[in-house]
């Protein structure tokens, strides 16, 4: 069916426009097609995806993935709403630290799965990492630290003393921070029932020596 799959571009992200009616199995051989008509044309670009014009199931977002993935050579970092803002924000603090958090570069620099037991990951690069920090569980970083998920541990940036290091996280509920010589401790207990408030990605950062916390804006990512 001619254009079943159309695929348009925004800022740092694609969006994936599927037919409602094709079917499935339909539809991935089309996705297929179009990504590997335009591999040369992405590259190895780290992109966030927005899958639109159909619903889809978890097992259906995988599948997508996986024949992207097999189709071309773009590291999707995750899959996000194109048109909500506060994912908007967040992808700008991805774009922000792409050129040197690349693939390419020093193995290490992106983790795809969730911190917990107390697990440590720790890295002397910029780190992006695809999944939830619990509570315990560290991770460390030269320079910036990006979570696509919950930060609800430990994390520490800026450990070479860098000036402008950060931690970004889509959804910010820390143990403790550290930036640089710069500490915070959270004195608020964590529950893991109840209602959680509305998500809003945050950025921590240093400024007149303590650690800030401020949602994500365009005007406050440009002075990184």
């Amino acid at each position: 069916m001619r254009n079943a799959v159309k695929i348009k571009s925004f800022p740092n992200g694609i969006a994936l426009y599927l037919n409602a009616e094709l079917p499935f199995d339909r539809l991935l051989e089309e996705i297929g097609y179009k990504f590997s008509d335009a591999r040369n044309f992405f590259g190895s670009a780290t992109m966030v995806l927005s899958i639109e014009g159909r619903q889809v199931d978890d097992m259906e977002e995988l599948r997508i993935l996986d024949v992207i993935r097999e189709n071309s050579d773009l590291n999707i970092a995750c899959i996000a709403g194109r048109d909500d803002n506060v994912n908007k924000n967040y992808i700008r603090a991805l774009a922000q630290t792409e050129e040197e958090v690349s693939p390419q570069q020093t193995d290490g620099q992106f983790f795809k799965g969730d911190l917990m037991n107390r697990e440590t990951l720790e890295t002397e690069n910029s780190i992006i990492i695809l999944g939830d920090i619990y509570p315990g569980s560290t991770v460390i970083s030269a320079k910036n630290i990006i979570i696509l998920g919950a930060l609800r541990g430990k994390a520490y940036a800026g450990g070479n003393g860098r000036d402008g290091a950060f931690v970004a996280a889509f959804e910010m509920e820390p143990e403790r921070i550290k930036i640089g010589d710069f500490k915070y401790i959270s004195d608020t207990k964590q529950s893991r029932w109840g209602i959680r408030p509305k998500v809003r990605p945050k950025i921590a950062y240093v400024r007149n020596d303590r650690i800030i916390f401020e949602p994500l804006t365009k005007d406050l990512l440009s002075t990184f």
